[in-house]
């Protein structure tokens, strides 16, 4: 099996449940016992949810204890061009054929029974990453929490709760006290949960759970908070104060996100060494990334292109408010969403700072949010909107009338590993 490509195996896997979300973690912990539970042999786990911020935020800690010499395994969803992306091994993807050999495994030991493509990619995971020595393991929610397939970790030595909003409503529940009551769930008996910033009704619900359940808090403003100060960022705890270089990733909102890695590394008696790494190493794609080489960037030489694959109505507030705090340039956006976001909400902040919208459909999934309808959403927003039949003909069109633009490419993960598989 093992010579078997990995992408042939995953292929297989698609078609092992008729839903493609189906939250429960039954089927996992019966996998995950016919694999002899790998997940109990994982080097200490921290586990990362939320609604926004959970990948930047594991980045800048990955990047933190990476620089002060500690093998890392991560895994997180969904990928951009590879599913090679989603596993990180002591630092270094997964190969191809340790890829090739879990997924082979984990296909035969499911024995074609019933389990959603993330809930056995998940246990392939963790059989890969029980089989090679690191100081950690950083674990990455896909959807919610408590029935997240990631769940399954008795006793993590940290978790972490990143800023809470409304996404995946038709699974986690309408109501911001619904979805914190699924993101809670991965609160732990007596482990300690780095808290980020919160609406006061997730606060709510995911202290009553921690009181529930004895597991300490590590709360955004009240036992630490970070802040913008002189070109720095000064992040604040009961003992004192650090002064950091600011993120290396782009926006605002990445500066709670450093305060949240700061606070796990703190945590886990970590120096300043890698606290300054947390801010100034991470790379994470595709979040408000600068496009400056490739084919897109080559047919518009005169125009500034950027790429975020935020989805949800927070993710359109923080890349309004990163094209607002940019210099002055005419903005246009390129939009593809898939039909299980909320577009209206998510286009709502950016119709203050962009001049139009062109929308286009997202190659190759079905799932995706027509032209037409995404362009519709956008003028009920407040955008002047039109369609266009991809990414470059949108650019080339965008470029044709306002060849010095800042452009960005938004409103999809699936859309922005589309662009970085065309871009090179």
């Amino acid at each position: 099996m093992s010579k078997i490509h990995s992408d042939v195996i995953l292929e297989k896997m698609m078609s092992l449940h008729p839903k493609i979300i189906d939250l429960t973690l039954d089927r996992v912990f019966h996998l995950l016992d016919r694999l002899g539970n790998p997940e109990k042999s994982l080097p200490p786990v921290i586990h990362i949810a939320g609604t926004n911020g959970k990948g930047s935020t594991l980045a800048m800690i990955r990047a933190g204890l990476e620089s002060a010499g500690h093998w890392v395994h991560a895994y997180t969803s969904p990928h951009l061009v590879r599913f090679h992306e989603r596993i990180m091994l002591a630092g270094n993807l997964i190969s191809e054929p340790q890829l090739a050999s879990v997924l082979g495994e984990c296909h035969a030991a499911n024995d074609g029974g019933q389990i959603t493509y993330f809930e056995i990619t998940t246990c392939a995971a963790m059989l890969a990453m029980s089989r090679v020595p690191a100081a950690y393991t950083l674990l990455e929610t896909g959807l919610g929490g408590r029935l997240d397939a990631t769940n399954v970790v008795e006793k993590p030595a940290l978790s972490i709760i990143t800023p809470i909003s409304h996404d995946h409503e038709a699974f986690l529940g309408d109501t911001l006290e619904q979805i914190a009551a699924e993101k809670a769930g991965i609160l732990k008996p007596g482990v300690p949960c780095v808290v980020g910033p919160q609406p006061k009704q997730a606060l709510r619900v995911i202290r009553k759970r921690a009181r529930e359940l004895n597991a300490p808090l590590i709360l955004h403003g009240t036992h630490w908070r970070a802040g913008k100060d002189r070109g720095r960022v000064v992040y604040e705890h009961k003992f004192g104060k650090l002064s950091l270089p600011p993120p290396a990733l782009a926006g605002a909102h990445q500066i709670d996100n450093l305060g949240m890695a700061v606070t796990a590394l703190r945590h886990l008696e970590q120096n300043e060494n890698a606290f300054e790494s947390a801010a100034s190493k991470p790379v994470w794609p595709a979040r408000l990334q600068r496009l400056s080489t490739g084919p897109l960037a080559d047919s518009a030489p005169d125009a500034e292109i950027w790429l975020d694959g935020g989805h949800n109505p927070a993710a359109g507030m923080a890349l309004s408010l990163h094209m607002e705090s940019l210099p002055p340039r005419e903005m246009h956006l390129i939009c593809g969403m898939m039909n299980t976001k909320d577009a209206k909400r998510y286009f709502k902040p950016l119709a203050r700072c962009a001049s139009g919208l062109l929308a286009i459909p997202i190659p190759g999934e079905p799932n995706s949010l027509s032209a037409e309808d995404t362009a519709k959403a956008a003028e009920s927003a407040g955008l002047s909107a039109a369609t266009a039949e991809s990414a470059m003909s949108a650019l080339m069109q965008i470029v044709g009338d306002h060849p010095r633009s800042r452009i960005f490419i938004c409103g999809s993960l699936y859309l922005a590993g589309t662009i970085l598989r065309e871009n090179g």
